[in-house]
């Protein structure tokens, strides 16, 4: 678990007057939830002397206190998963633009806000994984293909109020078009092998078990089963075969985790230099081998079970489209009744 800083010390602070030290200290409100950051961080501190304090919290609490906060906000950095927060922390005003030349060379233009608002750290690709006993791969092929008869009662998928699931219709509907990208939710609904619950661990288990046969979930998730502590969680992700979607047309969606410096950062330098820093090659690479995302730098090799599912052609889809299009997302997702 990451070291948890209490708000309560840093509005003190605030509160007496006595802003944070801006040359020893960076103060994060994060999402993610990885020992790998927590190391990050310290690998950090080692190298630039630089402090790093974390809050971590979901991300809407993260936005609603920095809402709440305002001018007097102590943050820095916020981190989060997905494309979509990213942009909804942008529109909320609670972002500043950066203009660093390191991020734009670490970072490539589509997996970064057009405005330097946002920076991805890591990226997910958003798979079909399947039961190796029940489906062959040679089966598989897009995923508009899901909505076809065969896989009538053999899908599995979380709710429609997650973030992956909203952004990944999104990147459907910047492909296809609104209709279309409606015809393939429906489609997809109507081959649901049970009604959508639980988070992507509970999708892959339940193709284990037999409940569904392919399920859409982002790709670390079973990284992180083949390596759990438990004997037969392992076993289990043994079963489950990665397959990317559309490498013969626009590729294999993906999503990003990422940073941007708070619109009010007391420590502004030391925000952007701890971005940089995470979007460096050593971090890049403790991203990959120890929480199996991609990196997002071009320049680092795969690790581990990600060199092991192979090469894939990602969607280079420029995912500030992804929260542009958010909210057509969950209209759709209302009115095809995806749960």
């Amino acid at each position: 678990m990451l070291r948890q800083t209490t708000l309560v010390g840093l509005l003190a602070a605030v509160a007496a007057g006595c802003a944070p030290d801006a040359g020893d200290v960076v103060n994060v409100y994060s999402h993610r939830h990885y020992d790998t950051d927590d190391e990050l961080f310290d690998r950090f501190t080692e190298e630039t002397g630089i402090r790093v304090r974390v809050v971590s919290a979901s991300a809407d609490e993260l936005i609603t206190r920095l809402e709440r906060e305002g001018t007097r906000s102590p943050a820095d950095v916020l981190i989060t998963v997905d494309a979509g927060r990213l942009h909804r922390a942008k529109t909320r005003d609670l972002l500043q633009p950066v203009e660093s030349p390191v991020l734009n060379e670490n970072v490539p233009p589509h997996l970064r806000d057009p405005e330097g608002y946002w920076y991805g750290l890591t990226m997910r690709a958003r798979i079909i994984a399947y039961h190796r006993d029940r489906v062959s791969p040679e089966e598989l092929s897009t995923y508009e293909a899901l909505t076809e008869p065969e896989w009538e009662g053999r899908i599995l998928v979380r709710s429609s109020e997650n973030i992956y699931n909203v952004s990944h219709l999104a990147s459907m509907i910047a492909a296809l078009g609104e209709e279309e990208a409606e015809e393939w939710a429906s489609g997809v609904v109507a081959n649901f092998a049970r009604s959508p619950q639980g988070n992507d661990t509970d999708q892959i288990r339940d193709v284990a078990a037999g409940v569904g046969d392919v399920a859409l979930v982002n790709s670390y998730y079973i990284g992180r089963l083949l390596h759990h502590e438990e004997a037969a969680s392992r076993e289990l992700a043994r079963d489950i075969g990665v397959f990317f979607p559309n490498q013969d047309g626009r590729g294999a969606h993906v999503n990003v985790s990422g940073a941007g410096v708070t619109a009010h950062a007391p420590n502004r330098n030391n925000a952007i230099r701890l971005l940089e820093f995470l979007t460096g090659p050593e971090a890049q690479e403790a991203f990959a081998e120890a929480n199996y995302e991609y990196p997002v730098r071009e320049d680092v090799a795969w690790a581990g079970p990600l060199a092991d599912w192979g090469e894939f052609r990602p969607d280079s889809l420029d995912l500030a489209q992804l929260g542009e299009l958010n909210n057509e997302a969950v209209r759709i997702f209302d009115r095809v009744g995806w749960r």
